[in-house]
């Protein structure tokens, strides 16, 4: 692999991971109640949908597959 493809991948690793993390930080913002009401069932669906989506990226991180999915409430 060359250098420039090894600094590509840091180069856009640190930029998605650094904009996901802020993303769940807003994420994790619904979980005030005196601003948002939702059942235990959409926030399972919520944290299922992430976890399953996490385990996705561990899969694709170290291995060739390849699948998405996106959410919906």
């Amino acid at each position: 692999m060359s250098k420039d493809a090894k600094q590509k991948f840091k180069d856009l690793a640190e930029t998605r991971v650094n904009r996901a993390i802020h993303m769940l930080r807003l994420i994790s913002n619904l979980g005030n109640r005196s601003h948002y009401d939702y059942t235990n069932e959409q926030a399972n669906k919520i944290i299922r949908t992430l976890q399953d989506e996490v385990a996705q990226v561990k899969i694709k991180l170290t291995s060739k597959k390849r699948g998405t999915q996106e959410f919906k409430l």
